[in-house]
């Protein structure tokens, strides 16, 4: 039997399986309501009222304090002897690299695809919505992590949600937030693997075998694909040995690289249409508030628009806490500032980019697509800069694989601490995650699971509720976290000594021992 008609019977039997259960799944957790003509998602609305709710709650912090973000990232307001295994950049570049990824390139086209250039606007909103919500997520992460004897630390909901609640609500809240616990750590993991792991090795190989001859090239072959899926293995569980800091020490360098390809790229289409950039702007404005051709007009175009930041910039979803969690800080909310930059770089940046190139390119594939055909959304961007670099594909192909693995990666890290929450530390443990991790990878380019894909992503928006459930419980918490970290910013400007000793005049995080 061939490996090819093995993966195929693999493929069939769990879609075969799991796909009544995904669908159930998928319609649940993505259920719709009738909005002026068009299907509101209604966990879109939940991120989306939270986004609006913090921004209001924190004074409009994401704009107030962006400069004060800059500054903490730049390393303005770093203080020795702090708790942590990873500086602030770090841990911004290890998060970013979670959510950047094939949504900014393909899931951007489907959007103005189907809202218009209209959807940009609101999804350029939505993302400013969700700088605030990552910043209060991202504080608490670092306010209740677990700093190991080994000076490893964990953080993330499943740590910030039990501690948190029985903190301000008792026995109570305690019994609470370890159920809540429990569940966002299967949440969390379930998606690391399928969603995180498996469909964006599977993406960046299908990707690079059309930019090398298709199934008949060097990579088409069955042996092709178990070859890369091997490579991608090797990479991602070399790296993932190191733990944070060797994955930090990767995604310092490859999210800076990516974006960088990516967005000169965008650049370049746009310079050379440089002429057409006032119709375009004009375009994405007036299609905000007056879109043609979209089903549920305004209200059509908004929730395309915020569907697509929210499931990109993943703003609420309490995987980002993971990875902030790790940063040296005596300050949570320092650490929350700098998260909330994350969904400007993922969604008002790089979404923003791609659809800028799109509207202005204008491809026919766009026009097709717009018509009502089933056109994909990674060939729209890919013609869009074809207009102009007839060479892009390879490009691209770069900047998907540069993507994957760094979201492979930093993925990797969120699924061990949630599998090390639930079986526990040991060597053993660590080990037995990161061999299953390291098949997965290999199974991406082999199979495809699509029905295991789509649960995930259910899975991952589930985690949603129970995350911002809590994020509204502890929201207090936040407010005093940052009043004490911006007395500190006052206080090193009066005195930049202040706060530059090993005192312990500064609140520690909370060290605890699993």
């Amino acid at each position: 039997m061939s490996l090819d008609s093995v993966t195929q019977s693999v493929d069939e039997a769990v879609s075969g399986f799991f796909e009544p259960i995904a669908k159930w799944l998928g319609e649940v957790v993505f259920y719709t309501v009738p909005v002026g003509g068009t299907d509101l998602p209604l966990i879109v609305a939940w991120l989306v009222v939270a986004g609006l709710v913090f921004t209001g709650w924190f004074g409009l912090v994401q704009l107030r304090k962006f400069k004060l973000a800059v500054d903490v990232v730049r390393g303005k307001y770093d203080e020795k002897g702090s708790t942590g295994e990873v500086n602030h950049f770090q841990a911004l570049t290890a998060a970013v690299s979670g959510t950047v990824g094939l949504g900014n390139i393909a899931g951007v086209a489907v959007a103005v695809s189907i809202g218009g250039p209209g959807a940009t606007f609101w999804m350029i909103l939505c993302g400013l919505l969700g700088m605030a919500t990552k910043f209060v997520e991202v504080t608490l992460g670092v306010k209740y992590r677990e700093v190991h004897p080994d000076g490893t630390v964990s953080g993330g909901p499943m740590h910030y949600l039990p501690k948190g609640l029985a903190e301000r609500f008792g026995k109570n809240g305690k019994a609470l937030g370890k159920i809540l616990a429990v569940l966002a750590s299967f949440l969390i993991l379930f998606f690391g693997l399928f969603g995180g792991n498996l469909f964006q090795v599977n993406q960046s190989y299908a990707q690079l075998v059309s930019v090398t001859g298709g199934e008949d090239g060097a990579l088409g072959s069955s042996a092709g694909a178990l070859f890369f899926g091997i490579l991608i293995a090797a990479l991602v569980g070399i790296v993932l040995l190191g733990g944070i800091r060797s994955i930090a020490n990767v995604t310092s360098r490859l999210v800076p690289a990516m974006a960088g390809i990516y967005i000169v790229a965008c650049l370049v289409v746009i310079l050379v249409n440089i002429t057409a950039v006032p119709d375009a702007v004009a375009s994405i404005v007036e299609g905000a508030f007056n879109p043609e051709g979209v089903a549920g007009g305004v209200l059509g175009a908004l929730i395309i628009g915020f569907k697509r930041a929210a499931f990109s910039n993943e703003a609420g979803l309490g995987s980002a806490p993971i990875a902030h969690s790790a940063v040296k800080t005596k300050h949570p909310a320092s650490e929350g500032l700098v998260a909330l930059l994350e969904p400007f770089i993922d969604t008002v940046v790089v979404c923003t980019m791609t659809a800028l190139t799109i509207v202005i390119a204008n491809p026919a594939s766009w026009g097709e697509a717009r018509a009502g055909e089933d056109i994909g959304g990674v060939t729209i961007t890919s013609d869009a800069f074809e207009t102009v670099l007839p060479w892009f594909p390879y490009i691209l192909t770069v900047a998907v694989l540069l993507f994957a693995v760094s979201t492979v990666l930093t993925w990797g890290y969120y699924g061990l601490k949630s599998w090390t929450y639930l079986f526990g530390r040991s060597r053993a443990s660590e080990v037995t995650y990161k061999i299953v991790y390291t098949v997965f990878a290999v199974a991406g380019s082999l199979l495809t699971l699509q029905t295991l894909i789509d649960m995930a992503d259910a899975f991952l928006f589930t985690l949603a509720v129970i995350n911002i459930l809590g994020l509204y419980l502890l929201a207090p918490v936040v407010e005093r976290e940052l009043r004490t970290f911006l007395e500190f910013v006052r206080a090193r400007k009066a005195d930049p000594s202040a706060g530059n000793g090993d005192g312990d005049d500064d609140q520690e995080p909370v060290k605890t021992t699993v």
